[in-house]
């Protein structure tokens, strides 16, 4: 597997702080802007990035999500197209994971060998795949890991101990901590049930734990990533794309530079600055 998750965890931890990672949606509005958010994050501080593979039924992620899915697929992205998107990027930078999230259904289209390959080719580092649960481990997951790829298991409020271990057995890189029950971007979990599930979860794993959801400023981004090992943040990053639109739908500059600023509050705070 490669190490730049490894890595990235590790600096944060010398450094006495939580890792960020950042979700946007691959494609989101059209694919040069999204290209170019994605090369200006690697400027900001963000520590890993989740890169959205678009799909038409996003059904765990809320309204911001699933209407960037939309504008990513009327603006034409593929998974190939995605691929293509990160595989430039890691021409232009060596360290900074990047984890595809999404759905199973256009992995298995693409064909999972082929998927598999092309992922490593364009140097992806892991994969959370929303649908797939741990029963289906044979069909992706461990695949996935013989490739190279680490595999990112979702755990959520209602994944008990006795499920735990099921969820947990074939992670790798890191576990997701999914801090509200429902969708993404819609309500934020209080810190007293982070810090509690945090303790809970890491009872059954060696993994970094870090949590997602529901995290939309600068402030909570903090305050989640000292109460885990670090934070993601997604539909407000989405939010800022989409209330930045030229008239007719289509992206611009200062997508990008709202975007890069947002994060690099973002990496400011969670550092402690």
């Amino acid at each position: 597997m490669t190490r730049r998750i490894e890595t990235a965890f590790a600096k944060a931890k010398s450094a006495d702080r939580g890792v960020l990672g950042v979700f946007i949606t691959a494609g989101d509005p059209d694919l040069e802007t999204s290209e170019n958010i994605l090369h200006a994050l690697a400027d900001t501080g963000v520590d890993f990035i989740e890169l959205g593979m678009p799909f038409s039924d996003p059904m765990a992620d809320g309204p911001a999500i699933q209407a960037a899915s939309l504008r990513a697929l009327k603006a034409g992205m593929t998974l190939q197209k995605t691929l293509a998107m990160a595989k430039r990027f890691r021409a232009k930078n060596a360290d900074i994971p990047i984890i595809l999230m999404g759905y199973y259904n256009p992995i298995y289209i693409y064909g999972n060998d082929a998927f598999l390959k092309d992922a490593v080719d364009a140097g992806v580092d892991g994969l959370i795949l929303v649908d797939l649960p741990p029963e289906e481990d044979e069909e992706l997951c461990i695949p996935a890991k013989q490739a190279g790829l680490s595999f990112v298991r979702l755990v959520t409020p209602t994944t008990n101990d006795n499920r735990l271990p099921t969820v947990l057995a074939e992670a790798s890189g890191f576990v997701y901590y999914v801090s509200v029950t429902g969708i993404t971007g819609t309500k934020s979990a209080a810190a007293d049930s982070i810090d509690i599930a945090y303790k809970r979860i890491s009872s059954h794993t060696d993994l970094p734990i870090v949590t997602g959801f529901g995290i939309k400023t600068a402030k909570q981004a903090a305050e989640v990533a000292k109460l885990s090992d670090g934070a993601v943040v997604g539909s407000a990053v989405v939010d800022i794309i989409a209330s930045n639109l030229s008239q007719d739908g289509s992206g611009n500059d200062d997508i990008v530079r709202k975007v890069a600023a947002f994060v690099s509050e973002l990496a400011n705070a969670v550092s402690g600055k």
